[in-house]
């Protein structure tokens, strides 16, 4: 991507600003500590999304009462939230585990008006060279960098035959699906790790010497 959009597009691609595929809108309220609540209506943060999906572990919860408030903020699944903030230009996807969560102001929803098209703008808008176009854009000083709506919408997004995105993003999605397989073993490793570590510098690991004994002790 050059300052001005792709270079050298295929034949038969297009190019197009983003706000001429997609419906683009800001986020609703950045929680305070005293409104969260243990369990209500998620609410999605920037430091939720990790590797184009959004890690449920860490979201805070609004009072459902008050969500009911927010509607316009509800997410759908195959929305696309974008950071608008801090880092912006890191991105995922809404899945149907997150339909009907809202979104803070710190992010932006984009939703595709041809849901066929998700998985390759899911790809085109997670590539460095569209986070280094919206970093150049983006207004504020170091550590407080922000995009709005319009520049997101004048994001010049090329987009072959639909074929052919369908393709594209049915590739970058397998290797996505492998690389969140890979995490998944590594955090299962790691617990498995500390488990054990616990029970060995506890000396309570089953079939230890030490347990066995302990065991033949009491019984004698």
């Amino acid at each position: 991507m050059s300052e001005d959009g792709v270079e050298g597009l295929p034949q038969e691609w297009a190019r197009v600003p983003l706000g001429e595929i997609c419906d683009i809108q800001a986020g609703g309220p950045v929680l305070r500590k005293d409104e969260q609540v243990r369990a209500g209506v998620p609410v999605i943060r920037p430091g939720d999304l990790r590797h184009r999906r959004i890690t449920a572990h860490t979201v805070v919860h609004l009072d459902p009462e008050r969500a009911r408030g927010l509607v316009k903020y509800r997410l759908a699944a195959g929305d696309i939230l974008v950071t608008r903030t801090g880092t912006v230009g890191r991105v995922a996807l809404v899945t149907g585990a997150e339909d009907g969560w809202l979104y803070n102001t710190h992010l932006l929803r984009v939703r595709a008006r041809v849901p066929e098209q998700v998985p390759y703008l899911l790809a085109y808008l997670s590539d460095r060279r569209v986070a280094d176009w919206l970093e150049r854009r983006a207004a504020g000083t170091t550590g407080m960098r922000s995009v709005g709506m319009r520049t997101l919408h004048d994001l010049p997004v090329s987009l072959p035959p639909l074929d052919r995105q369908q393709e594209i993003g049915a590739a970058i999605k397998a290797v996505d699906e492998k690389i969140r397989a890979h995490e998944e073993i590594v955090r299962a490793t790691a617990e498995l790790r500390d488990t054990l570590a616990e029970l060995l510098m506890s000396d309570r690991l089953p079939g230890h010497p030490s347990t066995a004994d302990a065991g033949s002790s009491g019984a004698a």
